[in-house]
């Protein structure tokens, strides 16, 4: 038995154009980087930073994009007498500047943590009440990204205005260093945040915490899949409950602010390969900040060769902003063990005029799965040329790095990085216009008007396509 859901997203001016350009001139891309919580959580050291920029520099991800080497929370001591924060020097024995120094030395920028509460989440000070003095100490600091949490609160939320409040104070206490911060929320979407984030902030979580799972419930994150305006987000929410509850989202996201459906799981936990690349691919695909969350020194071949996949960092990377669609949602009968069972189509527009194109299957089985060009352009008028013309169909997975490929990379073979596409040398967007075909996948051929767009997806897995009108 399906049961059957159609988007119709409202029509508004954030719909149609995106959010307004970024506030302070930063995140004009989604933000992609490393951050040490979901596998180190409080075991953090300058050490680990350190070595892990080496290690992420050392396999060809920096220069795909991944630059923010972000430190989440127990990094600090306490306060000085003049109210400042203070860096543990256990673990950070030459201090916040010199990890900054070293970060920017090698070409990438640093990432600091602290809550908009009396304390951060693990314990530590927080800023509620300090945003001037933490601000200008992340400042003194060189610190280039803020994460800003929700822990400890005092209880100032309940309606999106003192949430807005409590968190434009550390924005206004940024701006007014005069350094570029970019500021990254996390309130776990309280308030609805995605209503208000983007005027003071680059990014904004709209979910509580991410598990490594693909469907499984916890009691933990009580809210399902269709809560948006979720009163207690929570933490341990899977991944395909995550992407439902942003689904109707997009249009309150674009250039210079984006929904954050929190740190990628990919070589964290126990999801197949499936399931990595097909929560690799939808989190690229609605905007989200590709954050690395695993630990690089120990990746197998297989969720590395995820990471580095271009054509697909590319989609998320594409400079037109505009988050994809869900355009269809059905339930199915073969649910997996948790009684978890769907199938999407989602699809969005390129800053070419290309199209990207997801069917994804929630379901149990590997099952047949298909759509039109109808589907595809769902906003476009009968009669468009979009619906009159005709598409090659690319596979954003087709040319993804073999195991053995991957393996000599791990094992510190510079000659096979070589492969991998160097958005320092060259921007994803300027790779797209002179055609490069790592950022393409592979042609399968082509869809045109009222044809049918078939193909068999994996359970718990993905078809990944870009669209480009025919040559």
């Amino acid at each position: 038995m399906f049961a059957f859901y159609f988007l119709t997203a409202c029509i508004s001016l954030k719909g149609v154009f995106g959010v307004s350009p970024s506030y302070n001139g930063l995140g004009l891309t989604p933000q992609m980087g490393w951050d040490n919580w979901n596998t180190f959580a409080c075991d953090v050291s300058e050490q680990l930073l350190l070595d892990t920029a080496d290690r992420i520099s050392d396999l060809g991800l920096k220069d795909m994009g991944y630059k923010y080497i972000i430190l989440d929370d127990c990094w600090s001591s306490g306060r000085d007498s003049d109210g400042f924060l203070v860096a543990d020097e256990q673990k950070f024995p030459n201090g916040m500047g010199h990890v900054a120094d070293h970060l920017h030395n090698n070409s990438f920028l640093f990432g600091m943590y602290s809550s908009a509460g009396e304390y951060t989440c693990a314990g530590y000070p927080g800023s509620l009440g300090r945003e001037e003095e933490d601000a200008q100490f992340f400042a003194n600091n060189r610190v280039d990204y803020l994460k800003y949490d929700n822990c400890y609160n005092k209880g100032q939320f309940g309606t999106p205005e003192i949430s807005y409040h409590r968190y434009k104070a550390m924005s206004d206490a940024l701006n007014k260093t005069g350094r570029p911060i970019f500021y990254s929320l996390c309130n776990w979407g309280q308030d609805l945040t995605f209503y208000w984030g983007s005027g003071i902030a680059n990014s904004w979580r709209m979910s509580g915490d991410v598990t490594a799972e693909f469907t499984r419930p916890d009691s933990r994150c009580p809210c399902d899949g269709d809560e948006y305006d979720c009163k207690y987000a929570g933490f341990h929410c899977s991944i395909m409950n995550i992407l439902n509850k942003a689904a109707p989202m997009g249009q309150n996201a674009g250039v210079g602010g984006w929904n954050d459906l929190d740190n990628l799981e990919v070589g964290v936990g126990n999801l197949t390969d499936d399931e990595e690349k097909a929560h690799f691919s939808m989190w690229a695909m609605v905007k989200s900040p590709l954050i690395i969350g695993a630990n690089v020194n120990n990746l197998k071949a297989s969720s590395y060769s995820i990471y580095s996949q271009a054509s697909v960092i590319a989609i998320n990377q594409d400079s037109n902003g505009i988050p994809a669609t869900r355009v269809w949602r059905y339930y199915v009968s073969d649910t997996d063990e948790y009684g978890q069972g769907e199938i999407q189509m989602w699809s969005g527009p390129l800053d070419n005029g290309d199209q990207v194109v997801a069917l994804l299957n929630g379901g149990s089985v590997s099952r047949p799965m298909n759509t039109t060009l109808e589907e595809i352009f769902f906003d476009s008028n009968l009669g468009s040329k979009k619906l009159t013309s005709t598409w090659d169909i690319y596979d954003l997975w087709a040319n993804r790095v073999d195991n053995s490929t991957a393996s000599a990379i791990l094992g510190r073979n510079k000659t096979a990085t070589g492969i991998l596409y160097n958005a320092t040398e060259q921007s994803y967007k300027d790779g797209l216009s002179k055609n490069d075909t790592r950022l393409f996948g592979q042609k399968i051929g082509s869809l045109s008007p009222n044809a049918i767009l078939n193909t068999t997806v994996p359970a718990h897995g993905i078809a990944f396509y870009r669209l480009r009108p025919s040559s």
